[in-house]
């Protein structure tokens, strides 16, 4: 693991990819009452590569979203900003590079450098570094939606997808790849300050 010189990090907004996911998922179990009766979980061994071009009833997919406790997230264009002040936040106090990030409405894309930090627990403190900035600037999707306790309900999912690059054509067409991710949904590319170029 010496040999590492990037980590593609990707995780969704809450509702992005649901436990029974018929294309697959990172989970065992379906925990949510609401959506058992769509079926068990549909964990993947592999989460290395992306699954969403799978075939899969789509009709079905979109049927479960509709039974959340809370509508799915959907970030506007103030809130992703908000998200990357909290991601820049965090990487600049751990002294993590950042090579290229994408925040879209319903999920986040970045590539950071190695670290001695776990990439699990540092998509964690991310997640939660964002969570902080979006309630900072009152602009939190479950703002209004308190939990009985109280509490912001979380806007992000649990997990994620962490893929290690071991060579430089690989950080290079995974940069690309992320730089570019806002185009298959007709945005532009991001340009986020927290963003540095990578150097062989």
């Amino acid at each position: 693991m010496n040999d590492i010189l990037a980590v593609h990090l990707c995780w969704g907004a809450y509702g992005f990819w649901l436990p029974n996911d018929p294309r697959g998922s990172g989970s065992t179990d379906v925990w949510a009452p609401e959506l058992q009766p769509f079926g068990p979980a549909t964990f993947v061994e592999d989460r290395t590569k992306s699954r969403g071009r799978v075939s899969h009833n789509r009709r079905s997919r979109l049927e479960a979203k509709k039974h959340l406790l809370r509508p799915g997230v959907l970030f506007n264009g103030i809130q992703a900003r908000a998200v990357a002040r909290g991601f820049a936040e965090l990487l600049k106090e751990v002294d993590i590079r950042c090579f290229a990030c994408t925040v879209l409405p319903d999920h986040v894309h970045l590539v950071v450098g190695p670290s001695e930090i776990d990439s699990h627990v540092l998509s964690i403190r991310l997640k939660k570094h964002a969570t902080k900035q979006l309630k900072v600037e009152g602009i939190h999707p479950f703002q209004q939606l308190l939990d009985e306790d109280g509490a912001v309900p979380k806007c992000w999912q649990r997990g994620g997808w962490k893929v290690y690059l071991f060579n430089e054509a690989r950080v290079r067409q995974t940069i690309r790849y992320v730089e570019d991710n806002p185009l298959k949904e007709g945005k532009k590319k991001q340009n986020w300050n927290l963003v540095t170029p990578f150097e062989s």
